[in-house]
């Protein structure tokens, strides 16, 4: 199963794109991030590739059919949607919510043994088995993430979208998510999400398309795409990306912020912004100086005189 964007134009109002000419693909086994600064329209392309919002010029096809001739019902068997926020409203137990999954596959009908088969099958999946009678509305952050991420297994998809799925997790519950999304491709699903973290795309050794305010996107392998160049030209900030060998042999990738190259040109604009002020110090005292009266000051009294005005006497 391939979804493809071809010269996509996307946007949340008619004519005006927030990106245009959009080409990139994820398929079976794959996992795609997409990278990019707020407001570059990272969520408004997800929503866009679901069929969710028109696009507004290209194509998008679900392995070769266009995904705006795909019916709902159609749709859902091909593609699952993981939310970037979710607030449970129910106090359903963990294992019905995820059995919601299934509602594309059941129709009118009420679940069968199998249904709660493959239910389960995707609990355990995401290593929340021993949830699966715990209330919802009871679970933590991280917990609620892999529900949401078991429920859209449950549907059987080929491929699984999610919006910044570490959104609001601490970084122990991040690392759970990342690790699951692996173990999803190496399962044969494809993944396709929008981070803000560079890093999760090394080490999710993932494509990467990285969108871009007025500049055109670029889609690749994370190696080739998160380079020190692009990450100042997307966020506005200096980073080297480092390697090096983990305890497990593996090579890890990251991105490094360059802090104090920040700090020396802010140390360099203070200083510049202090001479620009002494300067203009000194400018404006000559200035307040007209013939040997300070006029910040006012005239003087001679000494002499003291009160002599006042009482009429001189000593």
């Amino acid at each position: 199963m391939k979804l493809e964007a071809r010269d996509v134009q996307c946007g949340w109002e008619e004519g005006k794109p927030t990106q245009r000419y959009i080409n990139f693909s994820v398929e079976n086994g794959q996992i795609c991030c997409i990278l990019g600064s707020n407001g570059c329209g990272k969520s408004t392309l997800l929503k866009t590739m679901l069929g969710l919002i028109r696009r507004q010029a290209g194509s998008i096809t679900l392995d070769g059919k266009d995904i705006e001739k795909c019916n709902p019902k159609e749709r859902a068997r091909q593609l699952a949607y993981v939310s970037q926020a979710h607030q449970p409203p129910f106090s359903y137990r963990v294992r019905d919510v995820v059995l919601l999954g299934r509602t594309a596959q059941l129709g009118s009908r009420q679940p069968r043994p199998e249904d709660y088969y493959v239910a389960d099958n995707a609990l355990s999946d995401m290593g929340i088995y021993h949830l699966r009678n715990a209330l919802y509305t009871d679970i933590s952050g991280g917990e609620l993430q892999l529900v949401m991420i078991a429920r859209a297994i449950a549907q059987q998809p080929q491929i699984i979208v999610l919006d910044e799925p570490t959104a609001a997790l601490d970084y122990g519950n991040a690392m759970r998510v990342i690790g699951k999304l692996r173990e999803l491709a190496e399962m044969g699903y494809g993944v396709l999400l929008t981070t803000h973290s560079p890093d999760h795309a090394f080490m999710l050794d993932s494509n990467v398309l990285l969108l871009q305010k007025s500049k055109p996107m670029q889609f690749g392998r994370a190696v080739d795409i998160i380079t020190e160049q692009n990450m100042r030209s997307a966020y506005g900030v200096d980073v080297e990306t480092k390697e090096f060998i983990s305890r497990d042999g593996e090579i890890v990738r990251m991105c490094a912020p360059v802090f104090r190259k920040a700090m020396r040109e802010a140390e360099k604009g203070r200083e510049a912004a202090k001479a620009n002020a002494d300067k203009a110090g000194t400018a404006s005292g000559a200035d307040l100086t007209e013939g040997g009266v300070d006029l910040d000051q006012g005239p003087q009294v001679p000494k002499s005189d003291g009160l002599a005005h006042l009482t009429g006497r001189e000593d």
